[in-house]
């Protein structure tokens, strides 16, 4: 079986938060991890590693914001075949190989604002790399119900 997990981040320019980070994935001993905010460089490539996953492909932006990160673990047979990133941190997919199975994974961070118009966008645009084998992730800012929407409501104890 493949295990994925996945976490925003919100930032990884600290060596506390990347060690922690590290330890976590570690700990919960994943298949692929798909991380978001990252808030790296294209150049910072180095401090997302962690023992036992060479294999690091990352999406940036240039302001060390947004960014996303898919690491797989080297206890897996995988074999990327096809990797398109945004420029904008905001989105990356890996067609590849896992166990001789083909996949694909977009591990995804919409923006605050906008996130429904964005992902049906992105989703339109990646909608020929989209099928059966396709596994969706990341941190999509799209509230389940109105009281995920507004941190002013008035929230019901009961609920």
């Amino acid at each position: 079986h493949v295990l994925i997990i996945t976490l925003n981040v919100n930032g990884l320019n600290s060596p506390i938060k990347r060690n922690r980070v590290a330890g976590w994935i570690k700990e919960q001993d994943p298949t692929i991890c798909c991380l978001q905010e990252t808030h790296l460089s294209p150049k910072d490539k180095h401090r997302l590693k962690v023992k036992g996953w060479k294999t690091i492909l990352q999406a940036n932006n240039e302001q060390k914001k947004a960014g996303v990160a898919i690491l797989i673990s080297d206890k897996v047979d995988f074999k990327a075949k096809q990797i398109k990133k945004d420029k904008e941190g905001q989105y990356i997919t890996i067609k590849g190989t896992l166990h001789q199975d083909d996949i694909t994974l977009i591990n995804i961070h919409a923006p605050n604002t906008g996130a429904r118009k964005f992902v049906k966008k992105l989703l339109t645009k990646l909608k020929g790399d989209i099928n059966s084998n396709t596994i969706i992730v990341g941190d999509l800012n799209t509230p389940l119900t109105p009281m995920d929407r507004s941190s002013r409501q008035k929230i019901n104890k009961e609920i």
